[in-house]
């Protein structure tokens, strides 16, 4: 017995079959009762569910780079995160399986497609403008791990680098190299993880009774190099700059660099510039960039470990905070 005959004696197409064997929405439950039944009647078992009804494990992740404006394994923080958080499911026995973001058409919903391929659970990586799937992900059965998107789910955990301290240490840096005029370079409104930084740094800023000038507070379209280069060209064409400038990630630092040297400004003579994660360009730009360091070994770590926790039903922590580490070069001077 094979899935083409289920679907010769039900009467109806091979892929209506495996939509039913995988609890696909889209069948009506009439369908759905007619072809059970034959399977049942036959002692037919799915070849690619063996494993996974003997065993209630199928020992994959899926990996899920979320939001509409999607990062990817481009993206230098994140794709480090991925290798560290696969190395450590490896030593758990586990494999992972990368899911597209791209709308599929009749499975387009995370949950569906997760159960699709019976994936044990999930790391979600952030993106911008997640897609409501993603939250619907989050609120199901399947056990999920964000990594800089914070999740509340009766499943889900997630890990991020301490942003609000990130702020801090940026703050606490500048104003001792005697810099009192700050401003902010970060992503749009819909990412998360700048609003955070953004509000951890304006507060770092009145804490130190240092202006905080909105004009110098200034969004990007994504966490990339060009549209840090976009954004800063409209820095400058606002009149006065501040002293030093925060960018919510290096990538950002690196495109407002290329645009201050193209205005003919020098860093950090005109303007100081500090970056964010540590990647690994920071350190060979010229001059080569301040930073804050994100541990990304340790965060991919802790993901998995977390994630085998929640798959396991141990008494996994909800969040975890990572310390973030100043890297102190030459774009902010001496």
């Amino acid at each position: 017995m094979n899935i083409k005959k289920i679907a010769q004696l039900a009467g109806v197409s091979v892929s209506t079959v495996s939509k039913i064997i995988n609890d696909y929405p889209d069948i009506s439950e009439d369908t759905k009762l007619r072809v059970r039944k034959i399977m049942s009647e036959t002692g037919y078992i799915p070849s690619n569910s063996a494993q996974t009804l003997a065993t209630k494990r199928s020992h994959l992740i899926g990996v899920i780079f979320a939001g509409k404006l999607n990062i990817d394994m481009t993206h230098p923080f994140f794709v480090e995160v991925v290798n560290a958080f696969k190395k450590q499911m490896g030593i758990l026995g586990y494999d992972l399986l990368f899911f597209s973001n791209e709308k599929f058409q009749g499975r387009g919903d995370y949950p569906a497609r997760c159960r699709h391929f019976h994936v044990d659970g999930c790391i979600l990586l952030s993106g911008e403008e997640l897609e409501p799937s993603i939250r619907e992900l989050d609120e199901s059965d399947i056990p999920c791990i964000g990594v800089d998107l914070t999740l509340s789910g009766p499943l889900s955990a997630h890990i991020n680098t301490d942003n609000r301290e990130m702020a801090e240490l940026v703050a606490r840096h500048l104003a001792e190299l005697g810099y009192s005029e700050l401003g902010y370079l970060g992503s749009r409104e819909s990412s998360e993880m700048s609003r955070e930084r953004e509000a951890g740094y304006r507060e770092a800023l009145a804490s130190r009774g240092l202006p905080v000038r909105e004009e110098w507070f200034i969004h990007a379209d994504s966490f990339f190099e060009d549209a840090g280069y976009e954004a800063a060209k409209r820095l400058l064409t606002g009149g006065a700059l501040p002293q030093a400038l925060w960018a919510a990630s290096d990538q950002l630092a690196i495109g407002a660099l290329r645009a201050f040297r193209e205005a003919g400004l020098c860093v950090p003579g005109d303007i100081a510039l500090v970056g964010c994660d540590d990647i690994e360009a920071s350190r060979y730009v010229q001059p080569a960039l301040t930073t804050i360091r994100q541990d990304k070994e340790t965060i991919g770590k802790y993901a998995a470990l977390m994630l085998f926790d929640l798959i396991n039903e141990q008494n996994a922590s909800a969040a975890q905070l990572v310390q973030p580490e100043l890297i102190v070069r030459g774009s902010c001077g001496t």
